[in-house]
């Protein structure tokens, strides 16, 4: 089966005056992607729009395709906008354009999802130079949310998701159902927390108390404020089991893993 290519999408005849700009994601400084899931389109657009010191980005009557890295991990990438430069304000080091959004594409905008692997340290490009490149991997049957749980071994997600998604049903149905041992990372310096789930909601308690005062209870994660925990936090699983297992089994399983990464000795784990 062939693949669906962008333009089998949205059908541009010339392509001569298109440009597409992947904005990419810079921790703890710039996620565009957590500015579109928070409904903050005015940031997202100045991104699009903006203009370095030496350099502009387009030119007017040109149309501009915009799409955000959905995770830093993966050349994923998701349609957020399509429009039209209608005034150049000679803005350098800002945004530099008025425009018009080209009405016809927005029900695709945060639906459309292609695969793109950038091979240019330029991230405003011609369309026409990279149109096939772009292959369609999904349109979503709703603007993009993250509220689709990845599955137990897929999960890695900052603080701010994770206070997203905890009270999305699908999720909230998959963690409070299953036992589990769970990793923190401090992505600033690399410490390591691990923990274990199998009270109350199981995986779902211990993450709704994460997400409540950031600490959770734990001895050394107490120490840190909660506002550091917000901006460097990432949270993911390491082994899930039923809720008919004995406890006993997922603490030797914690243990294990504190022992293998060294958490106690280089982390935050405390016991």
């Amino acid at each position: 089966m062939n693949e669906i290519r962008l333009n089998d999408i949205l059908r541009f005849e010339n392509l001569d005056n298109v440009k597409i700009r992947f904005i990419l994601q810079f921790e703890k400084i710039w996620n565009p992607i957590e500015y579109y899931k928070s409904g903050n389109l005015k940031v997202m657009l100045d991104g699009h729009y903006w203009n370095y010191t030496k350099y502009k980005s387009f030119k007017e009557g040109q149309t501009t395709i915009g799409f955000i890295k959905i995770n830093k991990n993966d050349d994923f990438w998701l349609l957020f906008h399509i429009g039209k430069v209608v005034k150049d304000l000679n803005v350098f080091n800002g945004a530099g354009y008025e425009y018009e959004i080209v009405s016809e594409y927005e029900k695709y905008f945060g639906r459309l999802i292609v695969g793109y692997k950038n091979r240019s340290q330029n991230m405003v490009r011609n369309a026409k130079s990279v149109m096939d490149d772009c292959r369609v991997v999904q349109i979503l049957p709703d603007t993009f949310d993250n509220d689709i749980f990845p599955g137990y071994d897929k999960v890695n997600i900052s603080w701010k998701e994770l206070y997203g998604v905890i009270e999305k049903d699908n999720w909230k149905t998959a963690l409070q159902n299953q036992k589990g041992v769970y990793l923190i990372t401090d992505t600033l310096n690399g410490k390591m927390y691990v923990g274990s789930a199998y009270g109350e909601n199981m995986l779902l308690g211990r993450w709704e108390s994460y997400r409540n005062s950031g600490h959770g209870g734990n001895k050394e994660l107490k120490k840190l404020p909660f506002d550091y925990i917000k901006s460097n936090f990432r949270y993911s699983i390491l082994d899930v089991f039923k809720s008919t297992i004995d406890d006993n089994v997922i603490i030797a399983r914690e243990n294990w893993w504190k022992d293998l990464l060294m958490s106690r000795k280089f982390g935050y784990n405390a016991n």
